[in-house]
């Protein structure tokens, strides 16, 4: 009689995206190609396309509970990321939920603008993951707009982004990864770990394309996957800014903006 293999099982909780290149979608999609069973719950629905986001909807609180319970109940989860979370009672919320509980494996991936510039979180939401959710984190993943967002400071060198880093960081979680992507003019895509104890740079060379949309979203999921598979946080950030590098690389256009990431290029 051959053993069942191992399931693995990572849940998102985020917002859905119907162009299906970021958010939710890109979140059960990147888990699913790194071998992870992927769970979801919903907190947000947009409609948005490749260019925009042109309506954001949130799901009742109770809906958005009652998600988290079924899974964390029934099927249960090895590792854990925060997506979009709009408003403060969603943030309350999920914090509320990620001790209750006991979630350890906890990525929380600060999502506050969409590609294409629109704001996807309230103000006051902001002071609430950073002063309740960001304390229960293994690791956050804001990227170079969403660290400026965080800490108040214009980043525009290495410098700087160590001490957003180190910024974010005395906010509360075990870890911080500064996506640097958003840097312009520059060969590489660096991004930036510190664990309190020590500065690790990430680099990939910049792919030339505009179709990044989700990019962050998949790097932040990727992590998850990794770490539902065991891994070590550290090699977690180090497969996935693999995954999500090769995953560019293989990027297409679809519609009229930024397109989405391949992320099953390993089996197209």
């Amino acid at each position: 009689m051959v053993a069942m293999q191992r399931i693995y099982r990572a849940l998102t909780i985020a917002g859905s995206d119907s162009g299906g290149c970021a958010g939710i979608q890109a979140d059960l999609k990147t888990f699913g190609a790194l071998k992870v069973h992927g769970m979801s719950v919903i907190v947000s629905v947009t409609a948005q396309d490749t260019t925009r986001v042109y309506h954001a909807a949130d799901l009742p609180i109770e809906n958005i509970e009652l998600q988290i319970k079924a899974v964390m109940e029934d099927i249960g989860a090895d590792a854990v990321k925060t997506g979009m979370l709009s408003s403060a009672a969603i943030v309350q919320l999920v914090e509320r939920k990620v001790r209750e509980y006991r979630i350890e494996k906890l990525v929380v991936d600060p999502v506050m603008v969409s590609t294409g510039g629109d704001l996807l979180i309230k103000a006051d939401a902001v002071d609430l993951l950073k002063n309740c959710l960001f304390p229960c984190a293994l690791v956050v993943t804001p990227n170079l707009r969403e660290a400026e967002v965080l800490t108040g400071t214009k980043i525009t060198s290495q410098r700087e982004l160590r001490d957003a880093a180190l910024a974010i960081k005395a906010l509360g979680p075990r870890a911080v990864v500064v996506k640097g992507g958003h840097f312009e003019n520059e060969d590489e895509s660096v991004d930036l770990f510190y664990d309190g104890r020590q500065f690790l740079d990430f680099r990939a060379s910049r792919v030339a394309t505009r179709n990044t949309h989700g990019s962050g979203c998949t790097f932040a999921s990727a992590i998850t996957a990794y770490l539902a598979r065991g891994l070590e946080l550290e090699m977690a950030v180090a497969r996935a800014k693999e995954y999500v590098t090769e995953a560019i690389k293989h990027s297409f256009p679809l519609g009229q903006g930024n397109g989405p990431l391949c992320h099953f290029y390993r089996f197209w």
